[in-house]
C-alpha cells in the first residue's frame, strides 16, 4: 500500500491531513532528508508513521522518552502496525527476543533511545536489515544551544555513517529557535534538507498569567471547577510538588505526586494511574510529561515560573493535543526567579567539567530565564503575541484567547471554554454518556488508555451522526480498518439499542 491517502484513512481513519503533514511525507518518500519544527499536537509522529508504512524495510525512530515509545507503540499496534522498542525498561531477555524478532522483519517500526545506538548487538542488527529511514524526534535535544541537550543525541551522526546505505533522515521538534534548527542540520549532518516550521500558534490554548497572594488556594478553586477534566500542575521543586499534593488531598481533590525522587515503581505506577483516568490530576516536576501522549489532558497549571521559553512552552503543550479547548495558567512570584536561578547553577556543578564551558552555559540559561521573566511580568501585551514572537514568528494581536485579551483577572476565570457554536456538534448527551461508558469497558478489556480505543471527538461523532451498520463506520473521525473491526460493533450495539428505546 504507497497511497498516502489510503494509508491514512485505512490505518488511522482521517479522511484529510493537518497542515504540513503532506508536504512533509512527500519529501521523506521521495528521499530527502527533512527538518520539521512541529508544535505539540500538530501531529508529527503521523509524518514519519506514514511514510514507514509505504517504504520497503524496518523505520527507526530516535527518542530519548521511555514514555513516549511506550505510547507510541501502543498506538500503533491498535490500528494494527507491527511496532517495538528497544530501551533501558526492558530485561536483557526481553531486548534479546526483541531484537532476534527484528532481525527476522516482525517489526515495520522501532524505537529505540539513542544509547541504544551505541551497542555492538544493535549495530550488528542495523547493518544487517534495510533501513530506509530514520527519524530523529525531540531533534532539539542534539543542540547545546537547546533548553534540553543531550550527550547520547552526538552519537547519532556517527551511527548513520557505519550504515551500509545512508537512508533518509528526518528531525523533528516542537520547540526550536533559528539557532537551534541550525545546530540541527549541522549536528545530524542532514543533506540539503527540506525544512518546514509550521506556526506555534495553537489556537486551542488559552494562555493565562496570574499573581494570586496564594497559589495553593487559586489551583484548589480552578481544579474544584474542573473536576471532571485531566491536568497536569507544575512545580520547580520536589519538596513543592509533594507539599501542594497533601494540600490538594485534604481539600478532597485526589492527586498524585511525580519526581524523580521517588522510587521506579512508584512513578510508573502513578503515571499509568493518570493515562488511564484513574486519577484526573497530576502533580509534578518536569520529570513528567516528556512523551505522554495523552490527547485530553485539558489544563496545565504552572505553579511556579518555568526557567525558559521553550519549556514552558513544551509543557504548556501537553494540554489539548485533541484539538480542544485547553488551558495553560501560570501562577508568578518574584520568588520562581530565585528558585531557578539556583537551580541553573547548581545543575551546571561539576568538578569535571570545562570552567569557560560551564560560564557559556549558564549565561546562555539565564539570559533565557530574563526572556521568561518578561513574559511573566508584562501586563500590556498579547501574550500569544509574546510567545510566538520569541520563537521567530509575527502575530498580530488580540488572540481573544488569553489574559490579557480577555481581561481576565484571577477571580474572574475559572472554568474551561467551550468551542464556538458553530464547531460544535449536535451531540446527544444521554447517547454521549452510554458511549463513553462503552469506551471504558473496551479499555479495560483491552488493557489500554480510553484514549487508545477512540477520541472524544470520535465519540461525539458517534453521538451526533448515530452510525446504524459498519459501513457508516467508516465516515466518522478516527476509525479506521482495525478500530472498526476491532470495536465497531460494540459502539453500534450500544447505539442501536438507545434509538430502540427511544421508539418506545
Amino acid at each position: 500500500m504507497s497511497d498516502i491517502h489510503e494509508v491514512l484513512r485505512t490505518y488511522y481513519g482521517y479522511t484529510s491531513f493537518r497542515k504540513g503533514q503532506e508536504e512533509i511525507i512527500h519529501s521523506l518518500i521521495s528521499g530527502r532528508d527533512t527538518l520539521a519544527v512541529m508544535p505539540t499536537g500538530a501531529g508529527k509522529s503521523l509524518c514519519y508513521q506514514i511514510p514507514a508504512l509505504c517504504m520497503e524495510g524496518i523505520t527507526l525512530v530516535i527518542s530519548p522518552l521511555i514514555s513516549l515509545m511506550q505510547d507510541q507503540v501502543r498506538a500503533l499496534i491498535s490500528i494494527g502496525v507491527r511496532a517495538a522498542y528497544l530501551n533501558s525498561s526492558l530485561t536483557p531477555r526481553q531486548m534479546e527476543l526483541a531484537i532476534d524478532n527484528a532481525r527476522h522483519g516482525v517489526y515495520k517500526i522501532i524505537y529505540v533511545a539513542p544509547e541504544r545506538l551505541e551497542t555492538e548487538s544493535f549495530l550488528d542488527f542495523a547493518c544487517h536489515r534495510n533501513i530506509p529511514l530514520i527519524a530523529v524526534d525531540e531533534a532539539h535535544c542534539i543542540s547545546q544551544w537547546g533548553h534540553d541537550f543531550r550527550p547520547s543525541y552526538t552519537q547519532i551522526a556517527g551511527f548513520i555513517e557505519k550504515l551500509p546505505k545512508r537512508p533518509v533522515v528526518a528531525a523533528f521538534t516542537a520547540t526550536a529557535t533559528p539557532n537551534v534548527k541550525k545546530d540541527i542540520v549541522s549536528q545530524l549532518r542532514l543533506k540539503n534538507p527540506f525544512s518546514m516550521t509550521l506556526g506555534f500558534d495553537r489556537e486551542n490554548l488559552y494562555f493565562g498569567i496570574y499573581k494570586p497572594l496564594d497559589k495553593t488556594q487559586f489551583v484548589i478553586d480552578y481544579i474544584r471547577q474542573n473536576m471532571d477534566q485531566s491536568g497536569i500542575v507544575y512545580c520547580l521543586t520536589r519538596k513543592l510538588v509533594d507539599e501542594l499534593t497533601v494540600s490538594l488531598n485534604e481539600a478532597g481533590i485526589s492527586a498524585l505526586p511525580y519526581h524523580a525522587g521517588m522510587s521506579d515503581s512508584d512513578r510508573t505506577f502513578h503515571q499509568n494511574e493518570f493515562i488511564y483516568d484513574r486519577a484526573k490530576v497530576m502533580v509534578a516536576t518536569t520529570a513528567f510529561g516528556m512523551g505522554i501522549d495523552k490527547p485530553d489532558v485539558r489544563y496545565v497549571l504552572h505553579y511556579n515560573m518555568p526557567a525558559n521559553m521553550e519549556d514552558y512552552y513544551q509543557q504548556a503543550g501537553r494540554a489539548g493535543r485533541d484539538g480542544e479547548p485547553s488551558d495553560c495558567i501560570l501562577l508568578y512570584s518574584g520568588r520562581d526567579v530565585r528558585i531557578n536561578e539556583f537551580l541553573i547553577r547548581k545543575s551546571e556543578e561539576n568538578e569535571n567539567a570545562d570552567p569557560e564551558e560551564v560560564q557559556k552555559h549558564i549565561e546562555i540559561q539565564l539570559e533565557k530565564l530574563k526572556q521568561m521573566t518578561f513574559y511573566s511580568t508584562s501586563a500590556y501585551t498579547c501574550l500569544r503575541k509574546k510567545i510566538l514572537n520569541y520563537f521567530g514568528e509575527k502575530f498580530l494581536p488580540p488572540c481573544n484567547n488569553c489574559s490579557y485579551c480577555r481581561h481576565d483577572t484571577e477571580n474572574s476565570f475559572k472554568k474551561i471554554r467551550v468551542l464556538p457554536a458553530e464547531k460544535q456538534l449536535f451531540v446527544d448527551e444521554a447517547l454521549l454518556g452510554r458511549l463513553e461508558k462503552m469506551r471504558i469497558a473496551l479499555a479495560n478489556r483491552s488493557g489500554v488508555p480510553a484514549y487508545s480505543v477512540v477520541t472524544d471527538r470520535t465519540l461525539r461523532e458517534l453521538s451526533a451522526y448515530r452510525p446504524r451498520n459498519i459501513g457508516d463506520l467508516a465516515k466518522i473521525y478516527g476509525l479506521g480498518e482495525v478500530k472498526i473491526k476491532r470495536y465497531g460493533q460494540d459502539f453500534l450495539d450500544v447505539i442501536n439499542r438507545y434509538e430502540n428505546e427511544a421508539d418506545f
